[in-house]
């Protein structure tokens, strides 16, 4: 089982930054799919960026593509997300996920039903 902590959320003004962090624990993550969503009040889960556990491809939506940048260090165990130019669009709670992968098979990134393990979630609020 591997348990994700997320962190980093907050409060930010309109046009700036943040980096989220996740940190896992359980298991070595250094192989495994990443991504991370995001979800508003009343709405549908959101995929925001995803990163391969083999050859660390990353992925983003395009509401965030040029603005956000998903990353991995594999010596702490840890996925981060940093995002720029926030908008109070931004605003949702933004979640961690995991997922141990056969590097061969499909990886559907945009789906959270794809991944096995979720963090708590980090509230993001941006002002404007």
């Amino acid at each position: 089982q591997v348990q994700v902590v997320e962190s980093g959320g907050g409060l930010v003004q309109d046009g700036g930054s943040l980096r989220l962090s996740c940190a896992a624990s359980g298991s070595t993550i250094s192989s495994y799919n990443l991504g991370w969503f995001r979800q508003a009040p009343g709405k549908e889960r959101e995929f925001v960026a995803a990163i391969r556990g083999t050859g660390y491809t990353t992925y983003y939506a395009h509401s965030v593509k040029g603005r956000c940048t998903i990353s991995r260090d594999n010596a702490k165990n840890t996925v981060y997300l940093q995002m720029n130019s926030l908008k109070p669009e931004d605003t949702p709670v933004y979640y961690c996920a995991v997922v141990r992968q056969n590097p061969a098979d499909i990886f559907y990134y945009n789906v959270p039903g794809s991944y096995a393990y979720w963090g708590q979630g980090t509230q993001v609020t941006v002002s404007s």
